[in-house]
């Protein structure tokens, strides 16, 4: 992991209500995320109203994600860090290392505006640590060219596989995972049953197979800025992409281009709270507030991520600056046209299928 952290402080200790004490004026908090377009996101949803609510000065650090620091911090007794954004797999891992606190969601987090406990407010399916408050919902989807079909629009899994109906280069991102299930909704597999499919020696050995249709017209990436690039170049038709860049792609660079929302692989990003920070307490009444449907409605505001609630889905507007309605670039909104990533079954089929793909692409 890249150990040099790029920092930047909010001098927000200035908005402090008047009358507060002067030990709760004195709370910094370390808030460890991703950086670039999404830290920006959680600093005007979460930080700034916080910091003008509260006079807690919020310094907001961008790390490459893993556990590797935090555990070094850990071991050496000095956690500097008081809130970490980590992707859930490293949530579940930090958790049963005690790396990070657990968590008494329907106690330590807001309920729904209804009542509705943060439990069951919550997406089916994103609470799989105790360590871990889910915070947006992104997914890996397809995008293709709207110039490239003379008018015809591509919108299933089994058009991105049709390469007769639907000529042209594609490109996917250099690993087994999601283009095993999507070879199988390509195939003509439920999305609900994609991973009981993927579990049977005959369905990997399906997916490979329906793979393997399109792989003379496939240029695989690795790096996630290259798919939207490859579509904007005209390079390939089409192309899987994080669905926040290619938003950016459409709707901010205004490309040729479409989403495909059929077949979109869902994944969960949010926060976890390490056991042996400084200021847990302090923490903890900011995570009540960053997680409450409000914020993570404000947040759809800056960014194409889905809030991880149920109840903040109707409140989603429209973008800051760009003033559009932001609702149908949610992941969220077409969840049902999707699937959850499998996360246990990667965690056991991950290093089988990472050596069969690797050997598959020499053949």
């Amino acid at each position: 992991m890249n150990t040099m952290l790029k920092y930047s402080k909010f001098a927000l200790a200035g908005v402090a209500l008047a009358g507060m004490a002067s030990a709760a004026q004195a709370v910094e908090l370390n808030v460890v995320s991703w950086g670039g377009a999404y830290t920006a996101s959680q600093m005007n949803a979460y930080h700034k109203p916080y910091s003008a609510k509260t006079g807690v000065t919020i310094n907001s650090l961008d790390y490459s994600g893993g556990l590797a620091e935090l555990r070094a911090q850990t071991e050496a007794g000095n956690v500097t860090w008081d809130l970490v954004d980590v992707v859930l797999a490293d949530a579940i891992t930090g958790c049963d290392e005690g790396i990070f606190r657990l968590i008494d969601i329907d106690k330590e987090m807001a309920a729904a505006p209804d009542g509705t406990p943060a439990s069951k407010d919550f997406f089916e399916g994103t609470l799989l640590s105790e360590c871990f408050i889910p915070q947006i919902i992104y997914s890996t989807a397809f995008a293709y060219r709207t110039d490239a079909f003379g008018g015809k629009n591509p919108s299933t899994m089994a058009d991105v596989f049709d390469t007769k109906n639907f000529p042209g280069k594609r490109t996917l991102q250099k690993s087994p995972k999601y283009n095993l299930e999507w070879a199988l909704i390509a195939d003509g597999v439920p999305v609900s049953d994609v991973y009981d499919v993927l579990d049977t020696d005959a369905g990997k050995d399906r997916a490979f197979k329906k793979l393997a249709t399109i792989k003379n017209d496939v240029i695989w990436w690795t790096e996630g800025a290259v798919p939207a690039q490859l579509l904007a170049d005209g390079e390939v038709v089409f192309g899987t992409g994080y669905n926040g860049r290619l938003f950016s792609a459409i709707v901010e660079e205004k490309q040729p281009l479409a989403m495909i929302w059929d077949g979109q692989a869902l994944d969960i990003d949010g926060w976890a709270v390490p056991a042996k920070g400084k200021n847990v307490a302090e923490v903890m009444k900011y995570l009540y507030f960053a997680t409450d449907t409000q914020r993570l409605a404000d947040q759809a505001k800056y960014i194409s991520y889905g809030p991880a609630r149920q109840s903040s889905a109707p409140m989603v507007s429209t973008h800051a600056t760009l003033g559009i309605e932001m609702a149908p670039h949610m992941p969220t909104q077409y969840a049902d046209q999707g699937f959850m990533t499998g996360f246990s079954w990667w965690a056991d089929n991950g290093d089988e299928m990472n050596q069969r793909f690797a050997a598959w692409l020499l053949q």
